[in-house]
């Protein structure tokens, strides 16, 4: 919430999230907005990590903060005829 009382909508990019993928995983929210912090993301990064759900479970991976993120599994790139 912001603070006049309105929810913020949670976005992600890849630019974003790939402030992430050297976080300590697994790793609780408050130590994913630490992290975010030290390392120097973008505000928006901590914004997102503030507006998730927080039930004291670990998060383990950045596929569990943001299910779009691709994988190596994901096939995103053309691959070149020989």
């Amino acid at each position: 919430m912001t603070a006049s009382g309105e929810v913020t909508n949670m976005y992600w990019t890849l630019e974003l999230a790939a402030y992430l993928e050297d976080a300590p995983w697994p790793a609780t929210k408050d130590e994913l907005i630490d992290f975010a912090d030290r390392t120097g993301a973008p505000p928006e990064v901590v914004q997102n990590l503030e507006a998730m759900e927080d039930d004291g479970e670990p998060y383990e991976s950045i596929e569990e903060v943001w299910p779009d993120f691709p994988t190596a599994d994901d096939d995103f790139l053309y691959e070149e005829d020989s």
